[in-house]
């Protein structure tokens, strides 16, 4: 290979950027788009791969904190921007950016690593597992209703500028974050993306809008917002009249009645027959609400993929919901500094995980353990499939007990 890799600078922005357009396609951004993946690009942590002056490789890594089961808030590194020039494959690009960047975030001290996929088979070499799952409905709102819990009425909804009250939803959103796993506490400037609202990004739609929800008496903040939604609205007219579709962007309120109510509103918006959302968590609360299930048209996809960097350090970040003594004999060809055997003793107060001799009571990779890591995929579902092997027998049950996500799905709010 003669390429170079060497860390972003400034001045090579636009080139590296452009070559990660073309690498998704080369259709061009908007200006307001790219401005802000400008100025979210961390420099220090990304990285170009150069043959001569032409760049032939991007990648980069946001400076995230994920919520681990147990709440607590862990340094990750959210592996973005990731492109090879198609003149360059197979020519060991992406794996000599993988190594560098995996080296650089051990380097800095962080456990974790994740990412969202374009091609998930791409990953899995790498070490990642698919730790998350997201949802998509298409809800037909003329036959489907919702049956919604008591409170629902005392809160009262209203438009809103989306940028006006940003602030105040920003802290809905915050407060949602300790509760659930795989959940982004966003750093200063991610609001930005948010409120994108190009051309692209309506695709025929309305522009981007918000409707917050309110209850007497300023719970959550003095602003008194305790729920948002944003969407969009693509009007449509058939044979038989109004048939326009809501586009929902994003949706959270503190307490369930305050995201019924969000909800009731979307179902009723006049001129419209369909709701559409493509990223809600897999046990989204509004399925227990609906009339028929059927009508919803669900569907799951994969969503967040995760890596143990450091295995000791990612083990020890997160609680386990019953308690667990087991000894993993773990496989990590990519990054050999995790292989070997780890004890891991824990339960729902904290967690010890160290090296150890003693004899290994499950075998298998570190991608299997990114996959189980927030508590979303059963260990015990993974040895089914023959990827988790058991050494000593109950010890396969007692881990999964501990690892298994006993609350919220973990989940994925947005993309990076």
């Amino acid at each position: 290979m003669t390429t170079e890799l060497r860390a972003l600078r400034r001045e090579d922005w636009n080139v590296w950027y452009d070559n990660l357009v073309r690498a998704f396609g080369g259709v061009p951004e908007p200006a307001e788009e790219r401005e802000v993946w400008r100025t979210l690009t961390e420099y220090d942590r990304s990285i170009g791969a150069w043959d001569g002056d032409q760049c032939v490789g991007t990648a980069g890594a946001f400076d995230f904190r994920l919520t681990v089961p147990g709440g607590a808030e862990v340094t990750a590194a959210g592996v973005t921007m990731v492109g090879v020039a198609a003149t360059h494959r197979r020519r060991g690009v992406l794996t000599s950016m993988m190594r560098r960047q995996l080296d650089d975030i051990r380097s800095w001290g962080e456990s974790l690593a994740v990412l969202t996929a374009s091609e998930p088979v791409i990953y899995g070499r790498f070490g990642y597992g698919l730790a998350t799952h997201r949802l998509a409905v298409e809800i037909d709102t003329a036959r489907v209703r919702l049956s919604v819990p008591p409170g629902t009425d005392d809160v009262r909804l209203r438009y809103a500028d989306p940028a006006e009250v940003l602030d105040a939803c920003e802290a809905v959103y915050a407060r949602r974050v300790p509760e659930r796993a795989g959940m982004l506490a966003r750093r200063p400037g991610w609001e930005r993306v948010e409120l994108l609202d190009t051309d692209q990004h309506r695709d025929g739609a309305s522009p981007l809008q918000c409707v917050v929800a309110e209850r007497a008496g300023g719970e959550g903040g003095g602003s008194g917002v305790i729920g948002y939604a944003r969407f969009r609205i693509k009007a449509d007219w058939g044979p038989s009249g109004a048939d326009g579709i809501v586009q929902l962007s994003s949706l959270e309120g503190v307490d369930p009645a305050a995201r019924a109510a969000l909800w009731r509103f979307l179902f009723d918006i006049d001129l419209t027959s369909k709701l559409v959302a493509h990223r809600l968590p897999v046990d989204e609360p509004v399925l227990h609400l609906v009339s028929d299930l059927r009508r919803c048209a669900p569907r799951v996809s994969d969503d967040l993929h995760l890596r143990l960097v450091d295995v000791g350090a990612a083990l020890r970040a997160r609680t386990y919901q019953a308690p667990v003594d087991v000894v993993f004999e773990v496989e990590d060809v990519f990054c050999p500094w995790n292989e070997g055997r780890w004890r891991l003793t824990g339960d729902p107060k904290g967690a010890i995980c160290e090296r150890t001799a003693d004899p290994a009571d499950l075998s298998l990779s570190v991608r299997e353990l990114g996959a189980a890591y927030l508590g979303g995929v059963s260990l015990a579902s993974l040895a089914e499939a023959g990827r988790v092997r058991e050494l000593r027998q109950g010890a396969l049950a007692e881990a999964s007990m501990g690892f298994f996500a006993s609350g919220p799905a973990p989940w994925l709010p947005h993309g990076f």
